[in-house]
């Protein structure tokens, strides 16, 4: 009987040891595990939005109503567009009806969104399937995730490799973009996208560990629309908001007009990785 005792006592210490180290900046295996699988779901996201910029303006010429370029960088702005009005209805459903389930919405209305501007031959429809994709404004849910199952001391380092992965997927974009398109052309990079947000779906569904909703005081929730007016109120979160506006609004300008003059100057559309 006392051996026994002894095991067990000896097993839930390994566990303890295993699940609360005893630095405390120091990431247990499950918030590891968290922080691997959420930042390639929050990358794979991303590749959608980034690895259309170096190449839709040249491959719009090519579809119904693809010389205006008003309408090509409205094509481009259109994805920031729907994930900027979502964001937060997304993230007050993931607090009340859980994460997973608003994540696992966001992806299939991504990938529907993905092979519906696969399948366009006009400017409209890929516009369509480009607000579609992001609709599934799923960026704020998954930092909600990160910051429900990590502790305080390491939630820095969770974001910060969320914060690589995206700095990752952009320069990785910008060099494959022109490289694939070559070889599968845009429609297989909307295709792409699709797929992998189908694997980014089995990712969260078989990989991701559940965690509690419990980190936000239940004595400062507000009703939705004082909570939202409350942030759009912030004064400090507007310079903020406003300065990465500013930046986005420069990086999809700069996309709608350097793949011209890149042809202009002799360089083929296939070596604008360079």
């Amino acid at each position: 009987m006392v051996k026994v005792l002894s095991s067990s006592l000896s097993i839930i210490a390994a566990m303890t040891t295993l699940h609360s180290p005893k630095n405390p900046f120091t990431m247990t295996p499950i918030e590891r595990r968290l922080t691997v699988h959420l930042s390639a779901v929050y990358a794979l996201r991303m590749l959608g939005m980034f690895i259309i910029l170096p190449v839709f303006a040249l491959y719009a010429e090519t579809l119904a109503g693809g010389d205006d370029r008003f309408w090509v960088g409205f094509a481009l702005g259109a994805y920031g567009l729907t994930q900027a009005i979502l964001q937060i209805p997304f993230g007050w459903a993931s607090d009340r009806w859980g994460r997973k389930p608003v994540i696992f919405l966001g992806l299939i209305v991504f990938a529907l969104g993905s092979f519906i501007a696969a399948a366009s031959s006009s400017l409209l429809w890929v516009i369509v399937g480009r607000m579609l994709q992001g609709a599934g404004a799923i960026s704020g849910v998954l930092i909600a995730l990160i910051a429900d199952g990590t502790r305080y001391s390491v939630r820095t380092k969770a974001m910060a490799a969320i914060g690589m992965t995206i700095g990752g997927t952009f320069a990785v974009s910008l060099m494959i973009a022109p490289v694939l398109t070559a070889l599968f052309g845009v429609p297989g990079i909307f295709v792409m996208t699709g797929i992998l947000a189908i694997l980014a779906f089995i990712d969260i569904k078989f990989f991701v560990p559940d965690t509690n909703i419990g980190n936000a005081d239940p004595n400062d929730q507000l009703p939705f629309w004082r909570a939202f007016f409350s942030v759009l109120n912030n004064a400090t979160l507007a310079r903020l908001n406003f300065g990465i506006f500013a930046l986005h609004a420069v990086l999809m300008a700069i996309f709608v007009q350097i793949p011209f003059n890149l042809r202009q100057i002799g360089l083929p559309a296939n070596h604008h990785w360079m």
